[in-house]
């Protein structure tokens, strides 16, 4: 049994060593070969064109006069009937409690 444990820990050792080596080396080949790559051979910079905001909106783009009127009579409608209600009403939840036979 403890040479199970002993086999076990050796292995966990060497897998992480392989790992941390791995891992070291990939950021030694990122930092010392590939960035003076980046720094000979930059990315292009693509130019974005910037959309102008206008205050006047196309009727086509905004929404209807009707559906505006629509939904603030909805939204007023729901103000009157749910915000006049009183607001300290308490629930009182009963639990189901069925007598064992």
């Amino acid at each position: 049994m403890n040479q199970l444990f002993t086999e076990a820990g050796t292995l966990l050792f060497v897998g992480m060593v392989f790992v941390y080596a791995f891992l070291g080396l990939l950021i030694f080949i990122i930092n010392f070969v590939l960035a003076p790559l980046a720094r000979k051979f930059p990315d292009p910079i693509v130019q974005t064109k910037v959309k102008k905001y206008t205050t006047k909106t196309k009727l086509s783009e905004g929404v209807s006069p009707a559906i505006v009127a629509a939904i603030t009579s909805a939204v007023t409608q729901y103000r009157q009937q749910h915000l006049n209600a009183p607001t300290n009403t308490k629930v009182h939840i009963q639990p189901n409690i069925k007598a064992r036979q």
